[in-house]
C-alpha cells in the first residue's frame, strides 16, 4: 500500500467530511452510492436517512481531523479505507473520536462512490 494510495482515499474521505460540515447536500451525494449503508452508533442509515440531515443546519464543527488512515485492497475497484477522526459536533462542546471504515468502489466511469461507513466511537480512556 503506497502512501499515495492512502492519500488519495484520505482525499475522498475528506470530502464527505467537508460536505457534511459545509451542509454541501449535492456535493456529499456525488460521493455516496445510491445503495449506501451507514453503521453507526444510533443503528443503520440509508442514504435517504443521511441525506436527510441536510435539512438542518450542519452538525459538525468545521475542524475535524483524519490521522490513523490504512487501506485494504478487497478486490479490484473495491477498498477498505478506516482511519481515526476527531471531531466535533456544534451542539458539543468537547470533540469526540471515533473510528471509520469506509468502503469505496470504482465506478464504470472510473469515480469512486462510498458504499458503506462504519463509525464505532472511542472509548473516554482514548479520547486524545
Amino acid at each position: 500500500m503506497t502512501a499515495d494510495k492512502i492519500a488519495f482515499f484520505v482525499a475522498l474521505e475528506t470530502r464527505v467530511w467537508q460536505a457534511l460540515t459545509l451542509g454541501d447536500k449535492q456535493a456529499y451525494l456525488a460521493l455516496l452510492a445510491p445503495e449506501f449503508l451507514g453503521v453507526y452508533p444510533s443503528g443503520f442509515a440509508s442514504l435517504a436517512k443521511n441525506l436527510s440531515t441536510f435539512e438542518q443546519a450542519p452538525g459538525f464543527a468545521p475542524s475535524y481531523a483524519l490521522s490513523e488512515a490504512r487501506i485494504m485492497d478487497l478486490a479490484p475497484g473495491l477498498v477498505m479505507l478506516s482511519y481515526r477522526a476527531v471531531f466535533q459536533r456544534v451542539a458539543d462542546a468537547q470533540a469526540k473520536v471515533m473510528y471509520v471504515s469506509s468502503l469505496w468502489r470504482r465506478q464504470e466511469d472510473e469515480k469512486w462512490v462510498n458504499v458503506f461507513s462504519q463509525d464505532s466511537l472511542a472509548h473516554a480512556s482514548t479520547n486524545g
